[in-house]
């Protein structure tokens, strides 16, 4: 526990590599296209709870991994964003099925510790294309419900991006009040 407090107030925070393609803007919403480095993941499913309440579950979970609860006890450093999959239903309200992760810091990518947690999974991913547009404050369920909906109409009908899914991500520790990224990410097909 003093490990992952530790982490979260003193650590520096290694953001996830990715490179901006094209920006645009409409309707108001300013988006960007980015390609997004693969890598190691630590990664949590919560199923069967609202939205916010299955996000802070799973964040906490991957916080206590990064802080050491590990099976090397190492306390390994905070990346961002922690990055919550969301499973949109028909209506455009959010499923009560989570996935939230975070990349694993570089120096361990090589060889990840495995989680005292057994609910915490590790998983290699691939690089990604995505559409990505930000927004300030404490996101809840509703804020990124209404950036996705922002960014559909943005995009229009021209671009092609994953329906089935997409990432909600935060940037920033919840003791952090002002000055806060959020984002929505829609991955390119």
């Amino acid at each position: 526990m003093l490990g992952m407090i530790k982490n979260s107030l003193l650590s520096t925070v290694e953001a996830w590599p990715y490179r901006v393609l094209s920006k645009g803007e409409k309707e108001q919403v300013s988006y960007e296209e980015r390609a997004c480095e693969g890598g190691w993941f630590a990664a949590v499913e919560v199923v069967g709870k609202p939205f916010d309440e299955a996000s802070k579950e799973g964040a906490l979970k991957l916080l206590k991994y990064v802080g050491g609860t590990n099976d090397k006890g190492a306390g390994m450093g905070m990346t961002a964003p922690v990055s919550i999959t969301a499973f949109p239903a028909e209506d455009g309200s959010l499923q009560q099925k989570v996935k939230v992760s975070l990349r694993i810091p570089s120096q361990f990518q090589a060889n990840p510790p495995c989680p005292s947690d057994e609910s915490i999974k590790i998983e290699e991913r691939e690089g990604m294309t995505i559409y990505s547009t930000q927004f300030g404050g404490y996101a809840t369920e509703a804020d990124y419900v209404n950036y996705a909906a922002k960014l559909k109409s943005a995009l229009g009908s021209e671009a092609a991006y994953r329906k089935d899914f997409y990432f909600c991500n935060g940037y920033d520790p919840p003791m952090k009040p002002y000055g806060r990224r959020n984002e929505v990410w829609f991955v390119k097909e």
